[in-house]
This record gives C-alpha cells, sequence and structure tokens, in this order.
C-alpha cells in the first residue's frame, strides 16, 4: 500500500477521532427548562382569509409552581383512554388530548418505573396536547365556535378505547351545535371527527383545523445525529425543522399550502405526534413560535354549512412510539404518503433504511436484537467477500513484499521519488495493486455510520437485551474496571461522568482486542510515523467507544472478528501460516506466486 493510500485512511480514522473527542470534550449544553408565560397573551395566528386565525394557545395566568400531572389532570373533568398501547384521558375543558402515556415502555429498566409520559396538561412543567376545532370565517364570530376554554359534554360512550367510540357536544345557545367523536385503535392513531349542525336560519362558513402545541423548550438529546423538531410531508417533499431554528421561522416559511397529501409532526428521538389529514385533501400545514410555544397546525379550507344543514370533518392524530412496523402499516393500509420516513433515517438513508429492514427481520426469526446485529454483520461480511477477498490476497503478497520494501527504504534513503518509483516497480514485478486493500475500508465507513444511526434512532434497540448483563443495546455496557466487572461492591460510575471514559466495561476491551488482532494480519505502515498511529489506533477506539451504545460495539466486535477469520483463511489458501497474532510462521514455496 502506498503514502497516498494509507494517508487516505489515516486522514479517515483521525478525522472520526477527532469527531468523537470533540463531542465527548465539548458536548452540547443541556436544554434550561424555560419559565412558563406568567400572563395570558395574544399570539399571532395564521391568517387564512376573511378575517380568520386559528385561536393562540395560551398557559393559563400566573402559574407560581408547575403542577406534577396528576394534580392537572384532576383540575378538569375527563374521558378516559384505554387501549392496548396508550392509557390517558381527554379534557372536557378544550376537548383537548393532552394526557398520554405509552403502555409499552417505561423511562428506565427498573421493573416499577414510570410509563413513558408523551402528553401533558396546561398546568404542567411542560404541557403538550392536541387540539381540534373551527375557525369563524363569515357568518360566526370567535366566540360562537369551540374554543381552548369551551367545557364540553359527553353525548356518547365511556372510556375511550379501539371499538368504543366517544362523542363530546357543545350547544353555542345561538343555533350552531358543535360535536367532537373520538376513535382510537390498537396502537398510535386517533381519528377525530367534528361537526357542526347550523339551526341559525343563515349560511355560516367556518374552517376545520387541528394542533399540537408544545409549551418551552421540549427536553432534547442535543446530538447532531438525531433530528428534534418539526418534520412534515407536502405533496411529495420532506422538510425537517429543529427546534432551534422554529424561533426564526417567517410566516411564509412556516406555511406551505398542501395540494393532495401531506401532515405534520414533532419528532424525538422514539416519540412523535403528527396531524394527518385525509390522504387526497387539500389544506394549510403549519409551524410556528410564539409566546415559548412551539405549534404546528393543519387547516382545511373553508367550508359553507347551509341555513338548517351539517357538516363534518375528519382528520388523524397519531401519537406515539415510532415502531417501523406499525408506521410502515398506517403508511400502506391508510395511504400516507412517506410516513416511514417521519422516522430520522440520515443522509444514508438509502442504507439505513435496508439495513433496518434486514434487523427486523432477522429479529422476527431470532427474536433477540444482539444476535441480530451478529446475524446482520454476517449478511454485511458475506456480501462484501468477493471485494474483501482481492483485498485480503494483495495484503498477503504485500506481507511477503514487506522485507524487500525495507531493503528499497534503506536504499532509497531521503530520496522519497526513488523510494516510489522502486516501490511501484516492485508493485508491478508482484502483481499486487496496493489500493485494493483501502476499498473494503472505505466501504465500511458508510455501513458503520449507517448502523451507527440505525442503533440511535429505531425505538426497536431501545432496551432491548443480548446476553448477561447487556440489557440495553442502545446504551454503553454498564460493566466498568472500576469494580472489576461486578466482583467489588460499589457501583460503576456514572455513565456522564468522566471516569466512564476511563473504567471501561468489558465490551469495548473485547473490541480493542479484536481490532489489534485484525490489524495484526495486515502489513504494517514503513513509515515509523503512521507505524505508532496505527499501533495505537486499537485501544484509542478501544476507550473512544466505551460510551458507544453496546450494539454499535457488539457489530463492530463481530465484524472485526469475522474479518479476522476471513483473512486469516485466505493467507492460509495463499500458503501463508499465520499463527493466531498475524505473525507469519511458514513461507509460501517460490513458485506459488
Amino acid at each position: 500500500m502506498d503514502d497516498q493510500n494509507k494517508n487516505l485512511i489515516l486522514a479517515t480514522a483521525l478525522s472520526f477521532l477527532v469527531i468523537l473527542v470533540w463531542f465527548v470534550l465539548f458536548p452540547p449544553p443541556e436544554a434550561v427548562d424555560p419559565a412558563l408565560p406568567t400572563e395570558v397573551s395574544t399570539t399571532e395566528g395564521t391568517t387564512l382569509g376573511v378575517d380568520a386565525e386559528v385561536p393562540a394557545q395560551d398557559a393559563p395566568a400566573a402559574i407560581l409552581a408547575p403542577q406534577t400531572a396528576a394534580e392537572a389532570i384532576a383540575d378538569s373533568p375527563r374521558v378516559s383512554i384505554d387501549s392496548e398501547s396508550l392509557t390517558g384521558s381527554i379534557s372536557l375543558v378544550g376537548g383537548r388530548i393532552d394526557d398520554l402515556s405509552l403502555k409499552g415502555y417505561r423511562e428506565t429498566l427498573e421493573g416499577d418505573a414510570e410509563l413513558v409520559r408523551l402528553l401533558s396538561p396546561i398546568g404542567t412543567d411542560h404541557p403538550y396536547y392536541a387540539l381540534h376545532g373551527w375557525v369563524a370565517a363569515v357568518g360566526a364570530t370567535a366566540d360562537q365556535v369551540p374554543g381552548a376554554q369551551t367545557e364540553w359534554e359527553i353525548e356518547n360512550g365511556g372510556t375511550l378505547a379501539p371499538g368504543s367510540d366517544v362523542t363530546l357536544v357543545w350547544d353555542n345557545g345561538a343555533g350552531l351545535t358543535f360535536r367532537k367523536t373520538f376513535a382510537v385503535d390498537d396502537d398510535f392513531l386517533f381519528t377525530v371527527t367534528q361537526s357542526v349542525d347550523n339551526t341559525t336560519g343563515a349560511e355560516i362558513a367556518l374552517r376545520p383545523y387541528g394542533l399540537v402545541a408544545r409549551h418551552g423548550e421540549p427536553e432534547q438529546i442535543g446530538f447532531f445525529i438525531q433530528h428534534e423538531g418539526v418534520v412534515r410531508m407536502s405533496d411529495g417533499s420532506m422538510e425537517e425543522i429543529d427546534y432551534n431554528d422554529m424561533p426564526d421561522l417567517t410566516t411564509d416559511e412556516g406555511r406551505i399550502e398542501v395540494d393532495e397529501n401531506g401532515w405534520i409532526g414533532f419528532s424525538d428521538q422514539y416519540w412523535m405526534t403528527a396531524l394527518i389529514p385525509s390522504p387526497g385533501r387539500d389544506f394549510r400545514s403549519t409551524a410556528k413560535f410564539g409566546n415559548d410555544i412551539y405549534q404546528i397546525e393543519t387547516v382545511y379550507p373553508m367550508v359553507t354549512v347551509a341555513a338548517g344543514g351539517s357538516l363534518d370533518a375528519s382528520t388523524q392524530f397519531f401519537a406515539g412510539a415510532q415502531e417501523w412496523e406499525v408506521i410502515r402499516g398506517y403508511q400502506n393500509d391508510l395511504g400516507i404518503d412517506r410516513f416511514l420516513d417521519s422516522i430520522d433515517w440520515g443522509w444514508f438513508f438509502f442504507l439505513t433504511k435496508p439495513i433496518f429492514a434486514v434487523l427486523h427481520w432477522l429479529n422476527g426469526l431470532i427474536g433477540n436484537m444482539g444476535w441480530s446485529i451478529i446475524g446482520l454483520t454476517l449478511i454485511i461480511k458475506a456480501l462484501l467477500l468477493p471485494l474483501a477477498y482481492k483485498s485480503y490476497v494483495s495484503m498477503a503478497k504485500m506481507r511477503e513484499l514487506q522485507p524487500e520494501m525495507e531493503k528499497l527504504k534503506e536504499a532509497a534513503g531521503d530520496d522519497r521519488e526513488k523510494l516510489q518509483k522502486g516501490m511501484m516497480a516492485l508493485y508491478k514485478d508482484n502483481k499486487v495493486n496496493p489500493a485494493s486493500g483501502c476499498l473494503p475500508i472505505l466501504m465500511q465507513i458508510p455501513i458503520f455510520f449507517s448502523l451507527y444511526k440505525v442503533i440511535f434512532v429505531t425505538i426497536e434497540l431501545r432496551h432491548a437485551p443480548w446476553v448477561g448483563w447487556i440489557n440495553d443495546l442502545s446504551a454503553p455496557d454498564s460493566s466498568s474496571l472500576y469494580n472489576l466487572f461486578g466482583l467489588f461492591p460499589w457501583d460503576a460510575p456514572n455513565p456522564d461522568s468522566i471516569l466512564a471514559l476511563i473504567f471501561i466495561g468489558v465490551m469495548p476491551i473485547v473490541l480493542g482486542i479484536s481490532m489489534w488482532l485484525q490489524q495484526k494480519l495486515n502489513p504494517a505502515p514503513t513509515d515509523p510515523t503512521q507505524k505508532m498511529i496505527f499501533a495505537w489506533m486499537p485501544w484509542v477506539f478501544m476507550f473512544m467507544l466505551g460510551s458507544f451504545a453496546s450494539g454499535l460495539v457488539l457489530y463492530w466486535i463481530a465484524n472485526n472478528t469475522i474479518t479476522f477469520i476471513q483473512q486469516y483463511a485466505i493467507m492460509r489458501s495463499q500458503g501463508y501460516k499465520p499463527d493466531i497474532f498475524g505473525n507469519i510462521i511458514g513461507r509460501k514455496k517460490a513458485d506459488t506466486k
């Protein structure tokens, strides 16, 4: 391998190392909970024509201290929600879906840990809710249509559950009767059908809308690899807007007129809410920020309700976990265009999507994500084997040429040009292509980052166990040198502390050893500086990756082990007899070049 190719590998590895060190030494600042608004004020709404705008969402006046969710829930009459996947309630004040927890997910691995809470009512430290209603346009005023403080009554139903819908009703006392009918499925999808009966004796015009509001800056992981904020699809065009960018949105940037298909939502690392108009419907998609409230909206065109007539409008609301299979089912069965792209697949989506699809399929067969990652590694290595074979044969030949290369180096001295010409002649005479050894490494880089993305963003890896103490493949190895892997009666350092970078676990140590063994089979660089850097690289990466998700470390261990086996077998097939440490203990015959 010539110096240019070695420099390419070195630059790639060092660039990756610099990124790791930077994010270890200078992590993004933690989000600070902003104070709740201290008084009711008016947020500028989206102008919809004929003086109509979506009502502003405001926190109640002067909350001196945030309430617990239980306290806030007790402040208003409610309708319970109980499905296979969700538990919570709908507030009759405003008819808001503002209390929702996910039955299948807990905050930690502890058996008594709280369920993951997705939505929270006003009064808590981070209100997060969905509201559906009507905007008065012609023939009605804002106080004649239901708003955020409207007190609804239960007309039909008890607990909202799959197959058991609930209908709320409100009579404005001026000839208009409004209803909201809620339905929910077994997973995470609500259907909200709004209707209005007009007995005023005159024609009116209204606009149905849906909105999701988040008060205060949402808690975020703040890591560059994961998008957090608005995600929306508008007639085939995907857009992501980070929470940090929303305060700078102009009205034109935040508003999109959708002709046929689209949706808009808030996406976090594992959880999402999304407003989904009926496929084929035109609507206005809006993302905006004001009064410390992040808000998304879908607004249908103006509709006319004749005197004595009625009208209804239906929309869907997703609130739950970003489960690949569930979201794909909604996309395929309900025609929600590109809904699977609500999961942040990243720049290498053409790799992350098929990689996860295979991983999910393997998990369905094996029933364990850890073994599925090993199975995925085997498949990837099998696909790359033809390319790897040529590379390993070339590297085996280069191992044989190393003594002659050392002689050339001694003879050339400081004459770099003479050394390069001599090495190229040596490669040509022995039919060796030094660049072929770089191709498998270059191929591994996008695969590695794609798998890192998959493990980081897909909820299927969250709290997924493998074997023994590895009970969460999305988290770092919980064992530690600090307590000699559990032999001493004290806890391992906090994963966020600097000690965790030093007292690493079993898996990072195995990774370092596997990387060192695999490296021993490769020809060593002739340059002393490069040789030293390559010699230290396995141990540097061992500590750097100690804080990475154990699923990613498992992939790298499996990849290194399979690579070592492949390369060892290919070297044997070429007449070499390397020992377990890569040292050549036998030479092939001269006539077998």
